[in-house]
Parts: structure tokens; sequence; C-alpha cells
């Protein structure tokens, strides 16, 4: 290239409406990666996952994108599911088997919860988020 060829200006990415431009490379701290980050920290602190359900209920009710939707309908269920999962394994120490369908039942919440980060930093819905497994 010489000094007479002039120089053009890289092209501009173009954004869906409604979704903050993300830096190459980086991570996006949209609504949904939040739960999901805050479900994932619940396997260490445990509070957090009521925070996360929380601001799924709140943010559900707030104008989203299309793709957060489903995320939202995803990360509830993913609550509920573990909750649900936890109280029934609880229950089943009795005859020695609820450690294992605890642990199973933090494995599930914990894939699905990665499984939302996944696709929220895709800016994708979630493929079936009525699904009881991943």
């Amino acid at each position: 290239m010489d000094e007479t060829t002039p120089k053009t200006a890289p092209e501009p990415t173009i954004q869906p409406q409604g979704t903050p431009p993300v830096a190459a490379g980086g991570f996006d701290f949209n609504q949904p990666t939040i739960i999901a980050l805050l479900y994932i920290a619940s396997a260490i602190v445990g509070v957090t996952g009521l925070v996360g359900l929380v601001l799924a209920y709140v943010w559900k009710s707030e104008p989203k994108a299309e793709w957060e939707v489903s995320h939202y309908k995803y990360l509830i269920n993913t609550f509920w599911i573990g909750l649900v999962g936890c109280i029934v394994g609880v229950i089943l120490m009795m005859v020695l088997i609820g450690v294992f369908v605890i642990m199973a039942v933090g494995v599930l919440v914990l894939v699905r919860s990665v499984m939302s980060l996944i696709n929220a930093q895709k800016h994708q819905p979630m493929p079936n988020p009525d699904s009881w497994l991943i």
C-alpha cells in the first residue's frame, strides 16, 4: 500500500436492537448470565441461589430481548427442580440413598446453569426451557 491509497475504516458491526455491545473476546454480564452465575455460586455460598431466583422473577417482568425470555423460564425451573430434588434427597436419607440424590440434583443444577450461561453469552435462547433435564 502506498501513501496515495486511501485508508478505509473497518466496517462497524451491527448489534441487534436492545443488545449492548460486547467487547471482542469479552464476557457479557447480561441478566441471565448474572442469574446463572449466582446459581453456580450457590454450590459454595448457598444463599445466592435464592437471590438469583428473586432476580429472575423481577427481571422477567421487565422489557427484555427475545432470547432472554426462555432463559428466565429455564433458570426459574432450574431453581425449583433443585429445591424439590434436595427435599426428596433429605427425605431419602432415611434409606441411605438421599446423599446420592442430592449430589445428582446438584450436578443437574450446575449443568443447567452452565448451559444457560453459555447460551446467554451467545445471546441465543434456550432450546427447550420447559425441559426437566438439560
